[in-house]
């Protein structure tokens, strides 16, 4: 292979596929990585060949025979099976399809639907996923059926390596087809796509072929024109309708009625069943929902308490879609809804789950530098200490990676009920998305969130009627960075290794305050980092914290500043509830003006109706 330009990456069981002329094949002498060298960029996507301990000839990837137009041919068939896993539950699957139409928000996407259908072949139950995005044209549409293939570039995009449509559509089902309409400079294109195991397994195909159609619509005719040619689409199009949900070509066409001027669908089935023959999709237990069958978790709890923990969100996620995706972006835009079987999926923060909250400022440094500033929002959920449930919620660029990420076993309780959440965007996540890469700054952020939830528990268990059994202990010297700051909304508590700065207080509970550590000096580090009220030294802070949190005695010190940004919060949560209201006034009277105009404009019609009536009358009488 002298003579190609080669990339060299140190990550073994990856492989290197894009689009345009293949130059050349490159494998290494392990036969664990694999490179393929194209004219245009390259785009790196995990295979994991490792873990099959495959071992790779020249003759395994015979690319010469690759067909362009609207066959697609790239890999062995032998590679569905050793695609990058989608572990764990169905709705993770289902996670990795809702972000593809997140991404397309950008192209003005305000919905994505997931819904249950019949198939008409055989009236099993498939899976429905439909956006009002951009579309695709036909050759995004090779793209997406194709492997390791990405057109997304922006740094917000959730998708990382093109992978993501065809390991979750597999992990659901045994086939998928994909049915899209673009629109460009008034050129409107529909693009129908087949990914079928079902097709490469009986017909005993070694190499992967996705069989697609497209069609132009022809503005002077009004008809749709294929793409290509007809020796290219006559033979896709038998495929399509021999292996596909559906009979003929009209009914593959009728599919586009409810996608608009733009959009995507996506119908997975043949869905998988469970060991018992038991579907995966569980559509029946709730006609709202679509549940993974027979994964509710059983706690192991007091009986009192069972029912309240097995209901909770932080067991409900694991087998329920409506829960699992109200959680799953940090962020939603108002524009945008999650349909889930005909019904919105109401946005749930879960920070709001949280009692006696703390924000904590953690700067991950690697090399001697800081690499992020990153908060994170711990407290105890509302329903502790009668919940047995605890752990980190893991967001990154809005996407929930880990959701309560339980760091720590407790003993005694010692954790219990305490939950974190945070962005995380200066660490990479997995191709899978179910977890980030195991680098040092993810191992120093793994540590701090054990730090933070002794922490956490060790000063404010007495809160929930614990007995304070541990002190602090001050540290000379800090353990992760002296750049972490800790910010607190109602209670002070002195961080390992950090120094704090005291904002505010989020109820009423807790006396925020202002102390000096042993050999940290706050003053110096609060007038570069933010300016507060003076407050006294403390010399033991965590004996002073104990009685204040367990007796509610002791010095009390009114911090002005924190006083002040909860007035003025109060104040413009107060407007915000005006505006709202007016808002709610003004629709109100535009519905009732609208109205009004209606009313007005059907007396005028009969008015007129009644003048042309006389005017005839008149004329008659007049001859």
């Amino acid at each position: 292979m002298d003579g190609f330009d080669y990339e060299a990456y140190e990550d073994s069981g990856y492989l290197k596929v894009c689009s345009g002329i293949i130059m050349g094949i490159y494998l290494d002498g392990s036969y664990k990585t694999l490179w393929i060298v194209e004219k245009r960029e390259f785009h790196l996507i995990p295979v994991l060949l490792i873990q099959f301990d495959i071992s790779l000839t020249m003759t395994d990837l015979d690319f010469s025979a690759v067909m362009e137009k609207t066959i697609y041919t790239s890999i062995p068939c032998s590679f569905i099976p050793m695609l990058p896993p989608i572990s764990g539950p169905s709705v993770v699957a289902i996670a990795e399809l809702l972000d593809n139409a997140i991404d397309e928000i950008q192209n003005g996407a305000t919905f994505v639907s997931i819904d249950k259908i019949s198939n008409p072949r055989d009236g099993r139950p498939a899976l429905l996923i439909q956006d009002d995005g951009g579309g695709m044209n036909p050759e995004a549409m090779r793209r997406c059926m194709s492997f390791g293939f990405t057109d997304k570039k922006a740094k917000t995009a959730i998708g990382r390596y093109g992978n993501g449509f065809k390991t979750s559509t597999m992990r659901l089902g045994a086939d998928v087809i994909v049915f899209s309409r673009h629109l460009d400079k008034r050129i409107m294109t529909q693009s129908i796509g087949l990914l079928s195991y079902t097709f490469l397994r009986k017909t005993g195909h070694d190499r992967i072929v996705v069989p697609m159609v497209h069609y132009e619509f022809n503005t002077s005719s009004g008809n749709l024109d294929f793409l290509h040619g007809k020796e290219h689409f006559m033979p896709n199009l038998n495929m399509l309708l021999q292996w596909s949900p559906f009979f003929t070509e009209p009914e593959l066409l009728k599919q586009f009625d409810d996608i608009g001027p733009h959009g995507t669908k996506v119908i997975i089935y043949n869905l998988w069943c469970t060991d018992d023959g038991i579907e995966e999709l569980d559509f029946d237990t709730d006609p709202k929902d679509i549940r993974i069958s027979g994964d509710a978790k059983k706690i192991d709890t007091l009986h009192a308490w069972r029912k309240l923990n097995e209901q909770h969100i932080g067991n409900q996620f694991r087998y329920s879609l409506r829960v699992y995706s109200s959680i799953l972006y940090l962020r939603m835009p108002e524009t945008f809804r999650i349909i889930l079987r005909g019904e919105v999926v109401e946005h749930h923060n879960l920070a709001d789950d949280l009692k006696y909250g703390e924000y904590i400022l953690y700067r991950p440094q690697t090399g001697g530098g800081v690499e992020a500033q990153v908060v994170t929002t711990i407290g105890f959920l509302k329903e502790a200490p009668n919940v047995v449930i605890h752990g980190f919620n893991v967001y990154h660029k809005n996407r929930l990676i880990l959701p309560f990420w339980q760091v720590v076993n407790y003993l005694d309780s010692r954790g219990r009920g305490v939950v974190g959440i945070l962005e995380a965007n200066f660490v990479e996540p997995t191709h899978n998305k179910q977890d980030f890469e195991k680098t040092s700054l993810f191992q120093k952020l793994e540590t701090r969130f054990k730090e933070m939830t002794w922490e956490y528990w060790d000063l404010h268990c007495g809160l929930l009627g614990y007995q304070v059994k541990r002190k602090p202990k001050a540290q000379t010297a800090p353990l992760v960075s002296s750049g972490d700051v800790r910010v607190l909304l109602n209670h002070n508590s002195m961080p390992v290794g950090g120094t704090k700065v005291v904002l505010g207080r989020s109820d009423s509970q807790g006396i925020p305050m202002k102390r000096k550590d042993h050999g940290i000096n706050l003053d110096k580090i609060e007038k570069a980092k933010r300016k507060v009220v003076r407050g006294e030294n403390v010399s033991d802070p965590g004996q002073l914290l104990a009685s204040e949190l367990v007796n509610t005695t002791g010095n009390q010190l009114e911090d002005q500043e924190s006083t002040t940004l909860m007035q003025e919060h109060r104040k413009l949560r107060a407007k915000c509830l005006e505006y709202e209201k007016e808002e709610e006034e003004l629709e109100l009277k535009v519905k009732q003006l609208k109205t009004e105009i209606e009313e007005v404009g059907e007396a005028y019609s009969r008015l007129l109706a009644e003048l042309e009536a006389m005017e005839m009358t008149k004329t008659e009488k007049n001859v």
